[in-house]
């Protein structure tokens, strides 16, 4: 680690591999040639190696190419839970030319409408579980190619048709829908299969993805990411987390969702880079599929985060595993707490690394070194980033001071989608960007957040954002007004309480939670909701959230 003159500025060690990559492309045909017979992903029993996933993204960027009106640079959702689907629409559309939007699979139809309009995306491949939903949006969206998949379209014969058949008919997972210019997944793949490909030229700085992010207040925001950033944090990870890690000999169990910038890093560039395998966990919350999927592969590596590590170690039948392979845990996401971190290795003998990032940093800054995990810390700067505190007034802060924590590196984004007011504020002209949380550098080279100046709350890993809660309630006749707020919990880390001043007196929980149900995801739904007769304000009538919080008043009724 070296550290500036003024002692205010820590910065990692150089980044190696620079010249290597240039786009994401090249990482994706680099792996692709040199572990063309190797495993790259499985799901659900089906695997694809290297060399099929280059066949058939080639077969869906040839159909982008050939039989639609799509030019590069216009953008398209891949709206798909961790699926086979998943990497071969992915690199399918990036071989194409197209900016990829990663769209979160739990979306109300009010977020996908936000999203897909603010994007500009004119196509988007979804899994018809959720078409019900973009049907009754797509009027008010851009999007003029619909591509459809169901979950088990990339099995063989005859597993596909009873795969797909229990979970249309049986399980009833698939709302009716009316798409009629919709085509299936498979008819573009079998239909570009005959189609030559000539594959999309592009620049280092050129956006790749628009991952959205909801990032200080407010709506979600397009962040910029390009193929700079992305493959700097690619090898800023390998730099990081690779010491042990064989080439092409690695399983990685990948329960987190792939549409997120952490998973989406890790599994689909980190782990493809280095020829290794990711087993794609399709519903993390069903335990006993994730413990019966483990059960079945020699796994050597696990990606999570606190929740998850708390859930299963609570299982008796996950401690009857076998977690003699493994050798590398990595927690990002949400804060690892040491309580989690101790029994996780207690259970597998394998310990924690815990990193820590955000959409806009692509998102790697710091980690814990494998070889010298401080539990409590963030770890250290990963390589190519320096970090630093500075005070309100944005003065730098020394080592041992509690400030607001700034990066600087190649894994910065490009700046927020059409924002460039919202950019300014946490980007500077020098590439400081300001996350909004509080820091402590300690003199030993760790990180350590102590508080978080943003009023986000994390549930289970996922950003919310009150405003956009209270915008929701708003809505209600029967609310006058209202203000979001985490409280802590033990599962998953915050959960959302909301104070609310009604105008109806026979507005009750269960009503409010009902009407939050019908626009929020279900994360985002508050889990407690107590009555009051004002909020607490400033001088100028800013609710006080913080003083909310502070109360730790736990009245109303939790969720049934």
């Amino acid at each position: 680690m070296s550290e500036s003159a003024s002692n205010t500025i820590l910065s990692g060690p150089a980044l190696e591999g620079v010249d290597t990559y240039a786009t994401v492309l090249d990482v994706f045909h680099s792996s692709v040639a040199r572990f063309s017979d190797k495993p790259a992903f499985t799901c659900m029993g089906r695997t694809l190696s290297y060399a099929e996933l280059d066949k058939m993204s080639h077969d869906f960027a040839a159909w982008i190419q050939h039989e639609t009106d799509l030019e590069p640079g216009d953008r398209i959702a891949v709206q798909l839970p961790n699926l086979l689907q998943f990497p071969v629409a992915v690199f399918g559309a990036l071989r194409a030319g197209m900016v990829l939007v990663n769209t979160n699979p739990l979306y109300t139809e009010r977020e996908m409408a936000h999203q897909f309009k603010d994007s500009g995306a004119k196509a988007i491949v979804i899994l018809a579980n959720m078409a019900s939903k973009l049907e009754k949006i797509l009027p008010r969206t851009d999007i003029r190619h619909v591509l459809i998949t169901e979950i088990a379209d990339f099995h063989h014969f005859p597993k596909r048709q009873i795969i797909n058949g229990v979970v249309r008919y049986i399980k009833k997972m698939v709302p009716s829908y009316s798409l009629p210019k919709a085509i299936s997944f498979r008819d573009a793949l079998k239909r570009g299969s005959a189609r030559e490909l000539s594959e999309a030229t592009c620049q280092a700085e050129d956006v790749v993805a628009l991952q959205y992010t909801g990032g200080t207040t407010g709506r979600a925001k397009g962040t910029m990411l390009t193929h700079t950033n992305l493959v700097s944090n690619m090898l800023q990870a390998h730099q990081a987390i690779g010491k042990g890690l064989n080439d092409a000999q690695e399983t990685i169990i990948a329960p987190l969702p792939v549409y997120h910038i952490y998973t989406f890093t890790v599994n689909c560039l980190f782990m493809m880079v280095t020829g290794n395998h990711s087993v794609l966990i399709t519903n993390p919350r069903d335990l006993d599929g994730l413990i019966k999927e483990m059960s079945s592969i020699r796994f050597t590596g696990f990606v999570g985060l606190n929740t998850l590590f708390n859930a299963l170690c609570s299982r008796d039948d996950f401690h009857k595993l076998d977690f003699s392979s493994l050798r590398l845990t990595i927690s990002g996401g949400m804060a690892l707490t040491k309580a989690a971190a101790q029994r996780w290795e207690e259970v597998t003998g394998c310990p924690v690394a815990e990193g820590y990032g955000l959409t806009e940093t692509s998102p790697i800054v710091t980690f814990n070194p494998v070889d010298a995990i401080q539990l409590g810390t963030i770890g250290r700067p990963v390589g190519g980033t320096s970090v630093k505190v500075i005070d309100l007034d944005g003065n730098d802060l020394a080592q041992g001071e509690s400030g607001e924590l700034c990066v600087k590196g190649p894994q910065v984004m490009k700046g927020y989608w059409n924002l460039e007011g919202e950019t300014s504020k946490v980007l500077s002209a020098d590439g400081w960007f300001r996350t909004g949380d509080i820091a402590v550098i300690q003199d030993d080279g760790y990180v350590r957040i102590v508080d978080r100046k943003k009023d986000m709350i994390l549930v289970s890993g996922f950003n919310v954002y009150p405003n956009e809660i209270e915008d929701v309630v708003a809505m209600h006749p029967g609310v006058v007004e209202s203000a979001a707020v985490g409280i802590p919990d033990e599962t998953s880390g915050e959960t959302i309480k909301l104070f609310v001043v009604a105008s109806d007196p026979s507005l009750d929980e269960k009503t409010l939670r009902e009407w939050c149900k019908k626009e929020l995801t279900g994360y985002k739904v508050p889990r407690y909701v107590e009555f009051k007769d004002e909020l607490p304000k400033t001088n100028v009538g800013k609710v006080l959230r913080r003083e909310l919080r502070d109360a730790k008043a736990t009245s109303g009724n939790a969720a049934g």
